[in-house]
């Protein structure tokens, strides 16, 4: 088993820029169906990932929102409910199952931090599942 089983290169995958607005990253999850999506900066470091959940939260709690506000809110500026943990690339297979039993996607970044792409937990557990049959 080897992690470039289950790798998704970033050219592949959605993200968010830690400088996009709430009304972008909700544009992005209702275009894609997405419920959590990878953020990084400008310079391509992975900071950390976004919900819908963190949204719908910063939302409840603030009484005066409305959506011209969010597209004057940063997504790096709300708080995350969960961080979602990226991984480099000389991780054990162990890790990646441990991981996966708790996201649904593993980010997946080089030795300077930068993100390259994702693990998804569907393609981890689709291949265990044929190496059973």
């Amino acid at each position: 088993m080897n992690i470039f089983d289950f790798f998704t290169p970033k050219a592949l995958t959605y993200y968010l820029f830690d400088d996009s607005t709430i009304r972008q990253a909700l544009e992005k999850f209702d275009k894609h169906k997405f419920s959590v999506i990878p953020l990084i900066d400008r310079q391509g470091k992975y900071i950390t990932s976004v919900s819908e959940g963190d949204i719908l939260r910063y939302i409840k709690n603030d009484a005066a929102f409305d959506i011209k506000k969010a597209e004057h809110i940063f997504v790096r500026d709300i708080e995350k409910y969960r961080s979602y943990q990226a991984l480099d690339l000389r991780v054990s297979m162990e890790r990646v199952i441990e991981l996966a039993l708790e996201q649904n996607f593993i980010p997946l970044v080089d030795d300077k931090n930068a993100y390259i792409g994702i693990l998804k937990r569907k393609a981890i557990l689709e291949y265990l599942y044929k190496k059973t049959k």
